[in-house]
Formats: C-alpha cells, sequence, structure tokens
C-alpha cells in the first residue's frame, strides 16, 4: 500500500465519520435531555434523505442559482425538525411519566409507522438525488481521484460540532440542554419548562437527523432501509462518546470511520462487528464511554415486580391456564397448535427477560445471543455429533448458560444504557460469528435438519413438550423471583446503596441472575430449532431482541404474568395483521403505540392497577 492509498482511505473514513457524528450528535443530545432511547431517530434520518431527493430537483430546475441545493439540503432537514415536533407533541409528551423502556416501545411502534408511510408517500423504488451543483468533478489528491462532494462532508462534521457548541454554550437554551443534561431533576425544581425544552430538543435531534440523511443524497439513494442500517452505527457513536457528549461522539464517530476504513482492509470480513467489538471493548475499559459519566438509577431500573407475598390465588390461575391450554389439541387443528407452540416458546424467552429487567433492573438489548446460542447449539449437536432431541436441547442450554456467564462477567460492571448497549455489543458480535463462520454454521444459509425425536415429531405431541417444559421452567423461575435470591436482587435494583450498605454482594448476584436469565433464553431457542426444522443467523439479531423486549413491555414488566401475556399478544397482532393488508408495519406500529398510550403499565400491569382501585 503506497502513501496515496493509505490517504484516500483516512479521506474516505473521515467522510464517513463525518455523516455518522451529524446523525449520532441528534440522538446524544434527545438522549441527555429526556432519558430517551429513541429507535426513531433513524427513521427521522431516512426522512431526511427521501424529502431531500424529493425536493432538491424540483428547487434546481427551478434555477435559483447554486446556492439552491443548499437551501434544499436545509430545508429538508427544518421539516423533519418539524415533524420531530410533531411526535413528541402528540406521542412521547403523553408518556415521559411512563417508565423509560415503555417510551423505548413507543419509538419502536414509531419506527414501523414511518416505514410503511415513507413507501406509501415516496413509493417503492431507491430514490437517487442530484450531484451537489460545482462539485461533480473528482479532485486529484497525491495523484489519486477523490469525490470533491466527500470533501465537503469532511468539513461538514466540524461546522455541525462548532455550531452546537456555541449553541450549547452561549444561549440560554443550551444551558438549560446542558443542565438538563446533569440533572434533569433539578431543572424540573428551578421551574423550567420542561415540555418546551424537550419539545426543543427534539426538534434540534430531529434536524440533524434530517440533515445527515439530506447529506447523503448525491452519495447514495434514498431506500426504505436507511434506517436500520444508520441507528445501530449512531447509538454506539452515542455510548462510546459517553452518552450527552456531542464532543465525545465527534471523537467516536472518527475513530468509527477511521476503523472502518482499514478494518476492511485488513480483515474483509470485519465490517459486520467492528463497530461493535469497539464498543465492548471500551466499555470494559471506560464504563461509561470517553467523556460520560456515571448515570443516576433512575425510573426503568426502580420498576419491577414488587416485593409483596405471592398471591394465594396465582397458584390456581397458573394450574386453571395450564389445563385449559393442555386442552387446546382437542378443539384446535394443526394450525393452532402450531401457533401455540411459537406463543409458549417466545413467551418462555420474554419470561426469561423478565428476571433480569423485572426483577434485577438489569436491562439487556441483545437478548437474542442467548435465544440463538441455545438454538444453535442444539443444532450443532445434531449436525457434528448426531445426537438426538433429548441431549442436543441440553446442550444448546448448556452452550447459552456459557456464553451468559462469560458476557455477564462485563456486562455487570456496567449500569443503565451502557450495560444495556454492552449485552447489544456481544448479541452482534456472536451474530457476526454465525454468519461468517460458514463452516460450522452455515452462514446464513443456516443449519437445516433439526428434526424432533419420533415421539415428539406429531404436531400434537410437541406441543405438549413445549407446554411442560415451557410450564416447568416458568415455575421454576418463579420459584427464584420469590426465594430470598429474588428479594435480594430487588432491593439492590431499588436501591444499590442500602444493599450494599446490609452486605448483599450485587455483581454476584446479577451476574448469577444473567446467566440463569440466558440459560432458560438459551432452553426457548433449543425448542424453537425443533419446532422449525432449522437455525439461521436471523435469531441472533436484533429484531429478535426487539420482540422479547416487545412482549416483556406489552404484557407488563411489573407483572410476573405480563411477559407470557405479551407474548400472546404479539403473536395475535401479528398473525391477524400481516395477512390482512401489505401495511402490516403501520398497523402492528399504531396497534404498539395504542397499547403504549391505553396501557401505561402493560396490558397486565394495568388491568390489575384498575382492578386494585375498584377494590
Amino acid at each position: 500500500m503506497d502513501l496515496s492509498f493509505l490517504a484516500i482511505q483516512a479521506l474516505n473514513g473521515l467522510s464517513s465519520a463525518s455523516s455518522l457524528f451529524i446523525t449520532a450528535c441528534g440522538l446524544t443530545l434527545v438522549f441527555g435531555v429526556t432519558r430517551i432511547v429513541n429507535f426513531a431517530h433513524g427513521s427521522l434520518y431516512m426522512i431526511g434523505a427521501y424529502t431531500a431527493a424529493t425536493l432538491v430537483p424540483r428547487l434546481l430546475e427551478l434555477s435559483f442559482g447554486p446556492l439552491t441545493f443548499w437551501a434544499g439540503i436545509l430545508a429538508s432537514a427544518i421539516i423533519v425538525g418539524l415533524i420531530g415536533v410533531l411526535i413528541e407533541v402528540l406521542l412521547l409528551r403523553r408518556i415521559y411519566g411512563a417508565p423509560e423502556l415503555f417510551q423505548l416501545l413507543a419509538t419502536f411502534g414509531v419506527v414501523l409507522v414511518v416505514q410503511d408511510l415513507t413507501i406509501l408517500v415516496f413509493g417503492p423504488e431507491d430514490i437517487l438525488g442530484p450531484r451537489a451543483p460545482g462539485l461533480r468533478a473528482p479532485v486529484e489528491i497525491l495523484g489519486r481521484r477523490f469525490p470533491s462532494y466527500e470533501l465537503v462532508l469532511i468539513a461538514a462534521g466540524p461546522v455541525v460540532l462548532a455550531l452546537v457548541w456555541l449553541l450549547l454554550r452561549k444561549t440560554r437554551f443550551g444551558v438549560l440542554v446542558r443542565a438538563a443534561t446533569q440533572d434533569r431533576e433539578m431543572i424540573a425544581a428551578l421551574g423550567v419548562n420542561q415540555a418546551l425544552l424537550f419539545t426543543g430538543t427534539l426538534f434540534l435531534g430531529a434536524f440533524l437527523a434530517g440533515l445527515g440523511g439530506a447529506l447523503q443524497i448525491p452519495r447514495v439513494s434514498a431506500n426504505a432501509g436507511m434506517d436500520l442500517s444508520i441507528i445501530a452505527e449512531a447509538f454506539v457513536v452515542t455510548v462510546v462518546g459517553g452518552m450527552g457528549s456531542v464532543p465525545g461522539a465527534f471523537l467516536a464517530a472518527l475513530i468509527i470511520g477511521q476503523l472502518q476504513a482499514f478494518g476492511i482492509l485488513i480483515f474483509p470480513k470485519s465490517t459486520l462487528v467492528v463497530v461493535f467489538l469497539l464498543m465492548a471493548v471500551v466499555l470494559a475499559v471506560r464504563p461509561y464511554g470517553f467523556f460520560g459519566r456515571p448515570e443516576v438509577i433512575g425510573g426503568t431500573h426502580a420498576v419491577g415486580i414488587s416485593s409483596h407475598k405471592p398471591s394465594l390465588y396465582a397458584p390456581l390461575a397458573l394450574v386453571a391456564v395450564i389445563g385449559t391450554l393442555a386442552s387446546l389439541p382437542l378443539i384446535g387443528d394443526a394450525y393452532v397448535l402450531k401457533v401455540a407452540t411459537e406463543i409458549l416458546i417466545f413467551g418462555l424467552f420474554a419470561f426469561s427477560l423478565q428476571l433480569l429487567i423485572g426483577v434485577s433492573g438489569v436491562v439487556s438489548f441483545g437478548h437474542a445471543a442467548f435465544f440463538g446460542l441455545g438454538a444453535y447449539g442444539a443444532a450443532l449437536a445434531v449436525k457434528w455429533f448426531a445426537l438426538p432431541m433429548e441431549a442436543a436441547i441440553p446442550a444448546g442450554l448448556l452452550l447459552a448458560a456459557v456464553g451468559a456467564l462469560i458476557i455477564g462477567a462485563f456486562v455487570v460492571r456496567l449500569s443503565g444504557i451502557y450495560l444495556a448497549m454492552m449485552t447489544l455489543a456481544a448479541a452482534q458480535i456472536i451474530f457476526a460469528v454465525a454468519f461468517q463462520w460458514v463452516d460450522v454454521t452455515g452462514g446464513d444459509n443456516g443449519i437445516v435438519g433439526v428434526w424432533p425425536s419420533a415421539w415428539a415429531s406429531g404436531q400434537v405431541p410437541y406441543f405438549l413438550f413445549t407446554l411442560v417444559t415451557t410450564a416447568v421452567i416458568v415455575l421454576l423461575l418463579m420459584r427464584i423471583i420469590n426465594a430470598p435470591f429474588g428479594y435480594s436482587l430487588r432491593a439492590a435494583r431499588d436501591s444499590e446503596a442500602r444493599a450494599e450498605a446490609i452486605g448483599l454482594k450485587i455483581r454476584r448476584q446479577r451476574w448469577l441472575a444473567f446467566t440463569i436469565s440466558g440459560a432458560a433464553a438459551g432452553l426457548a431457542g433449543g425448542i424453537y430449532a425443533f419446532s422449525r426444522g432449522s437455525v439461521d443467523p436471523t435469531l441472533l439479531g436484533i429484531p429478535t431482541s426487539v420482540d422479547a423486549l416487545t412482549m416483556l413491555l406489552i404484557g407488563g414488566i411489573q407483572t410476573v404474568t405480563g411477559p407470557l401475556v405479551g407474548a400472546g399478544v404479539l403473536h395475535v397482532l401479528r398473525d391477524q395483521i400481516m395477512p390482512l393488508t401489505s401495511l402490516w408495519r403501520l398497523l402492528l406500529g399504531l396497534s404498539i403505540i395504542a397499547i403504549v398510550l391505553i396501557f401505561p403499565r402493560g396490558l397486565v400491569g394495568t388491568i390489575r392497577a384498575w382492578w386494585e382501585e375498584q377494590a
């Protein structure tokens, strides 16, 4: 490699870093002030690209001069900023008092809605925007050609950084934003209009997301997959830099840009994992990112299953539910049994996550890692060792437990969003291994031929096997939740300082809870592998983790039975909505948003609260 080639690669890295920073800067500001993990930030980025790709050509046709292009880019960003305000006023403002994870679920609903609305408004085809006037010809750098527009992007990042720094340091709004980032409760106590502050912050964050998307139109076509492709990297930049730190986000974006530019030369298959590997390493060394500060443990961690004497009626209700399900083969056809089997499996998967979030206060964004490890462990036991189902499923459980034990050793050192993002990093690293280790895992083709033993090969026997296994594990987990170990986890969740003062080993107990939860998720994954007859890397993907969170939150994070109800409701929603229309994401997203607004504690939690109020 000569010097000119290295220089071009470095410039490519700077261009990517600058674009990534502009988008991630908005996410950093929004989280710093509102504490909302805004999954819809990528959707705003996508809207910015689509709006610019549509608006800018029409403005150029009017021929107002060479500045028309940049005016169109700015106008597109402003439009997206106003859309961000609309989302804040109509949705987020109504749920600021809800647990933070419910706010996350609401933004996930927005993602689904925006995906279908974007296709409705702009069409299903990709849209390529015009080139910037005066920047169409490449420039020569050390004898090699380099796109001139990329140089503009390289400059755009520092310009945005400087403008945001001036805004935060030299204006009253900026002072309030910085103060809210440090102590939101104190700002409220001083009488600051939080609603107005939040709205202004959402506008600024959405504006920057739209600007980041609009600036891409001369480089890439606007497409319906842009939201998910950018949001993961934007979260990594935000977390690595330190939540709420704009300079930290800039530094993190620079490092990620260069790693991507040169990492692909050293390890061509590293593109899927290098970003998350960086986050894992940084958080292992600096638990709060480059310039972050320890989080004040608040609403998310304090909300969960309360410490009270278990109801005498709970076991009877559970027996009644199990008996009803056991009679399902007498009244349901093969399709009903198939759906019921999947609901039981994902109910167990969500229930395993309840032990972490609802009991321990440990939020995991990467729980699919253990579900997928259980599935792959069982499939590999069949493929490589010809083990029967009875031995393969425990093998998958063991692999998931070992994975949770190793990952948990790093995770329990962290807290809040940093902990959650470490779990996501671990899941994405395992996903990359499964996707690229083709000789062992089959790559994106996965592993096929994972069939149950003869005695469980029919729809009815496998349903009954799943029912019995799920019931036993759920009862065992409920026993753990109501045992002294479970109460000590709740004590640490509600007040770490007090729990440590009375001698509880918080990290050790959370590590054990993390391992148990991972093992239960792995068992669900192993059962799922045999129900499908195959496994593939999607089981380890982000959507699978989001599904588990969605099931848990829909059902109710403050209840024991919530995850099981949430799994059934989400599965039924998908089963009933998807066949009706091609706009199933729109309807599903609206359904999730409606559930969040009407049932702020989840279905079971809200209904229980209503019942207690009436009693």
